[in-house]
C-alpha cells in the first residue's frame, strides 16, 4: 500500500517478518547448495498489512482476485483520530468536517498512531474501532476504501461486533484495508492511495 501526491510517495505497508503473528519464513534454497537463495513463506492471510475480501465474512462469493484492479486506486482523505485512544469508537463526528468535501468514490485513511503498539497484546485487544453509525455513513457517502492502523476495523474479541461492522462495510462495497503503518508521515489533507493486494486465487 502506498500514497502519493505531488511526486512524493509513502509506503504504508508493514514489513513481513519471520516470527510475526501468523508469519513463518524458512530457507528453501541456498546459493551454496542449490545455486540460488530462496525462502518458503507461510502466511496467515490477514497478517501484517492486508485487505479484506467479501468472502472473508461470506457477504458474497467475491474473492480478492476477483476485485477489479481499478478499485485499488483512489483519492484518499487523511483523518486524524489519535484522540480516540484504547478501545474507543471512531464516529461520524470525527469525519463531519469532510462531509462537504468528500465525493463518491473517495477513500479515507484513519491516522490513529496504533501501529506503534504492534507486537503487544494492546495492538489487538484494545484497538480503536469503527462504529456501526460510521460504517453506515461510509455507505451513504459511497466511500471507496477505508484504511486503518489496527489489525481490524472492529473488536476482534467480539464476534458479534466484528461480524456486524464487516458486513455493513462489505454490503456497501467499501474495501477494507487493515494493519497500515507510516500514516504519521502524511502531512497532506488528501493523497492518492494505491492499495494492491496479493493476487491469491480464491483469497479472502
Amino acid at each position: 500500500m502506498s500514497t502519493g501526491l505531488g511526486g512524493n510517495s509513502i509506503d504504508l505497508t508493514r514489513v513481513i517478518a519471520d516470527g510475526d503473528a501468523g508469519v513463518k519464513i524458512g530457507i528453501a534454497k541456498t546459493i551454496n547448495k542449490d545455486g540460488w537463495n530462496a525462502t518458503t513463506l507461510q502466511l496467515y492471510s490477514h497478517s501484517g498489512t492486508h485487505m479484506d475480501a467479501p468472502k472473508h465474512f461470506d457477504v458474497s462469493e467475491e474473492t480478492i482476485d476477483q476485485i477489479p484492479v481499478s478499485k485499488f486506486i483512489s483519492k484518499a482523505w487523511v483523518v486524524d483520530v489519535t484522540q480516540i485512544g484504547s478501545s474507543g469508537l471512531i464516529s461520524v463526528k470525527d469525519v463531519e468536517h469532510l462531509s462537504n468535501k468528500i465525493s463518491a468514490g473517495d477513500s479515507l485513511l484513519f491516522k490513529s498512531g496504533w501501529s506503534q503498539f504492534f507486537g503487544t497484546a494492546k495492538f489487538r485487544d484494545e484497538l480503536p474501532r469503527v462504529s456501526k453509525e460510521l460504517a453506515e455513513w461510509f455507505g451513504i457517502k459511497k466511500i471507496h476504501m477505508i484504511g486503518v492502523e489496527p489489525p481490524s476495523v472492529a473488536d476482534v474479541n467480539s464476534i458479534k461486533e466484528v461480524t456486524e461492522i464487516h458486513e455493513v462495510l462489505m454490503k456497501n462495497d467499501v474495501i477494507i484495508i487493515e494493519g497500515l503503518v507510516n500514516l504519521e508521515k502524511i502531512k497532506k489533507e488528501f493523497v492518492t492511495l494505491i492499495a494492491l493486494p496479493l493476487k491469491i486465487k480464491n483469497g479472502d
